[in-house]
């Protein structure tokens, strides 16, 4: 084979769909999607929940659910594949020339199984000695130490899961790989370290990489090319610096706007108002008319195709009219320093008679684990402070500690005295997934119903708490499955707040949410920190969020108190190593292939 030839070869499509078409007894999920990758590039499909991402992955790996069909030309390493998840072409295919890498490894690996059993599952028939020593082969590739084959998923940590589930996906030598938001749960080191570990295979192999992501920060700092998904079609596509610096349609220009920066404050998080409709509903119109404010009669009667981009360089396309006239600057606010915004008295400066809330000396033992180690914080009333550190750092088990739900081993965890209340009257917990924290059997009215008559008020006041949360008085009557994510969240919200407390305890309340949903749950509390004068502690691993709610900083590392301070000063020029690595650890620095 000549040097041409070869040249040819490497460059060739390792996947290929075009006009991907997908549809179930409801109407069409996705239509119109055109996707290539090449060996060792990474291509970001990104988007809000509900536009789709997930499906085009379940489809171009041949996971379809039953119901769902899907249309369109697929191939993979050049071989033509129907898109029908049950057509024999898959035999070989499917777990051996692309796998899929899910978001949740702990739901997605089987908790009966040891990990090494799980592991080998692709491998076919081979002698128990080839099966034992591909497996340690595969987890010392992911950096996992041999023993991890006899563990089950249980006893291991986040970040070691999804190791697992990657050399579960990666043990075949598949030519693609399709990353869905595998890194979404994960702190900003073990994401890092996660998608470290796939550039560097990538590297070794030659493997294609689809990363499925609403991160646009991950996007930004990991992807070579990138196609931003909206209800179903693509609105925009090109190279990932071009795309991400400078976009073309509406759509990008606000989804780059809402997320939070890491170096400044805003006065108040952009948002998108409205959510994500069905393709189904949409017909033939722009899918963003609804939300679009430079929407025309001519988007709201025709889809717009997708095209070259008007007025741009490189391989850009773009769906929309008014792209000639888009420009970034017309819709994102511009961006103030952090220190320009108010900030409440830090009850650091008070006497703990103070504070709302004040933690003194707090340890716990888990068996031989110590996750936290003479603790002490405050917060003033008013104030909002944040406790962030890796998984592990011991930041969720000081939260259950404070609302009463583990008990500590020594230290105290002293309220502001107030008359007739008890301690879930002067605080409650927001969690991070409020699916789970919501009876999936009641409905939103009874759920909230309950937190009133527990706090001694009336359960007349259930429409004025959804007011108060940005949600209608109707939804009283809806059960949590007919909600979207930031809806659930914010009545989570409203629960927490009907027996009217002193202090909002958020527990990762907006990792798992799009980022323009996660702008409007943090511009809510922003809104009812100041119309309550409640006072909040807020615990995340995402120091761009963190920046953006807390007044003052503590850092958490392995159960102890490492750095505290204003959060301008601990974000801005930390003293601690733990910090600065947190702070490096971050994505999207610079877009990939950029300086």
């Amino acid at each position: 084979m000549t040097m041409a030839e070869l040249t040819d070869l490497a460059l060739a499509p390792a996947l290929s769909v075009s006009d991907l078409e997908i549809r179930s007894a409801r109407g069409p999920i996705v239509e119109g999607i055109s996707l290539q990758v090449r060996p060792r590039e990474t291509v970001a499909v990104v988007g809000e929940s509900g536009s789709g991402k997930s499906m085009t992955a379940k489809a171009i790996s041949g996971l379809l659910p039953n119901g769902v069909t899907a249309t369109g030309e697929l191939s993979i390493g050049g071989q033509r594949l129907s898109l029908s998840s049950a057509a024999p072409g898959w035999k070989g295919v499917r777990g051996g020339r692309i796998a899929l890498i899910p978001q949740d490894p702990f739901t997605s690996l089987s908790p009966r199984h040891r990990c090494g059993d799980q592991i080998s599952m692709p491998l076919g028939r081979l002698s128990k000695a080839a099966r034992s020593a591909a497996v340690a082969a595969a987890l010392d590739e992911v950096g996992l130490p041999a023993r991890v084959a006899g563990q089950y998923p249980f006893q291991l940590s986040g970040g070691m899961r999804q190791r697992v589930a990657i050399a579960a996906a990666l043990i075949s030598r598949p030519q693609v790989v399709i990353a869905d938001e595998s890194t979404t749960a994960l702190d900003v080191t073990t994401q890092r370290e996660i998608l470290d570990l796939l550039a560097r295979i990538q590297d070794e192999r030659g493997t294609a990489l689809i990363l499925i992501t609403h991160d646009l920060s991950v996007a930004a700092g990991r992807a070579d090319r990138v196609a931003v998904l909206y209800a179903g079609r693509v609105a925009e596509d090109g190279p990932c610096a071009d795309v991400l610096h400078d976009p073309a349609h509406p759509y990008t220009a606000r989804l780059l706007a809402c997320d939070p920066p890491a170096d400044v404050r805003l006065p108040r998080l952009p948002s998108i108002p409205g959510s994500v409709p069905q393709l189904a509903q949409v017909g033939d119109a722009c899918t963003f008319a609804s939300r679009c404010e430079l929407a025309a009669d001519e988007c709201r009667t025709s889809a717009p195709a997708l095209v070259a981009a008007p007025a741009t360089a490189g391989d850009r396309r773009v769906a929309c009219f008014r792209g000639a006239e888009f420009r970034l600057a017309e819709t994102a606010p511009p961006a103030v320093a952090s220190g320009s915004t108010t900030v409440p008295p830090s009850a650091a400066d008070e006497p703990d008679g103070g504070a709302v809330l004040s933690v003194r000396d707090l340890t716990k033992t888990f068996g031989s684990h110590r996750a936290l180690d003479a603790v002490s914080l405050t917060v003033a009333p008013g104030e909002a402070v944040a406790v962030v550190g890796e998984s592990g750092s011991g930041k969720t088990t000081l939260a259950r500690i404070v609302v009463g739900l583990e008990s500590a081993d020594s230290g105290a965890v002293t309220f502001r005295p107030r008359s007739g209340k008890d301690l879930a009257r002067q605080a409650q917990i927001v969690f991070q997934d409020p699916y789970s924290a919501l009876n999936p059997s009641r409905s939103v009215g009874s759920s909230i119903r309950d937190a009133l008559r527990a706090g001694g008020r009336d359960s007349s006041e259930v429409p004025g708490l959804l007011e108060m949360v940005g949600l209608p008085a109707h939804y009283a009557r809806r059960r949590p499955k007919a909600l979207s994510g930031g809806e659930r969240q914010r009545v989570a919200i409203a629960r927490a707040l009907a027996v009217r407390p002193e202090l909002l305890v958020c527990d990762e309340p907006v990792s798992s949410l799009d980022v323009s949903v996660q702008a409007q749950i943090l511009n809510l509390i922003a809104d009812l920190r100041e119309s309550l004068h409640l006072s909040v502690l807020f615990i995340s691993h995402d120091l761009a969020v963190v920046r953006q709610v807390a007044d003052r900083v503590y850092v958490l590392y392995q159960g102890r108190l490492v750095e505290s301070g204003a959060a301008e000063a601990v974000l801005g020029s930390p003293s601690h190593d733990y910090t600065r690595l947190l702070l490096s650890s971050l994505p999207g620095a610079s877009p990939k292939g950029t300086s």
